[in-house]
């Protein structure tokens, strides 16, 4: 368990449930992110245990040396590049027109449906009365 020290703010003194075993934290951060939160960091500086055993192996420093290791070859300058034809034409792709949304079903309710006795509406003016239009 870990316990949030109180800010000048009067926020704080929260207290955390650490799961170190299965990576979790009661806070959320820790399995949202991936990353060791504050708590964790908390407690392995108390019990005087290492931070980098609960980070994952993609973000170790291994992991980030060998990403980098390859030769990375700069782009040449202008000057290197190959002429192009100036009379090429280039035409946008060939897409078909995609379907218009479907309308949704929704259930109907009791506004939905009109009352046997009342007069029709007119269905541009909403008036009692034939729609002449």
């Amino acid at each position: 368990m870990a316990k949030s020290p109180i800010r000048v703010s009067g926020t704080g003194n929260n207290v955390y449930t650490l799961e170190l075993n299965n990576k979790s934290c009661s806070c959320g951060k820790w399995q949202t992110y991936t990353w060791p939160c504050s708590n964790v960091l908390a407690v392995c500086r108390k019990n005087g245990s290492r931070t980098d055993t609960y980070v994952l192996e993609i973000y170790s420093r291994q992991t980030y040396r060998r990403t980098y290791q390859a030769n990375f070859h700069p782009v040449l300058s202008e000057n290197f590049w190959r002429d192009v034809p100036s009379n090429l034409t280039f035409y946008p792709p060939n897409m078909k027109k995609e379907r218009d949304r479907k309308q949704g079903k929704r259930f109907q309710g009791e506004m939905d449906y009109r009352h046997p006795n009342s007069p029709p509406r007119c269905g541009r003016c909403r008036m009692p009365g034939p729609s002449n239009v």
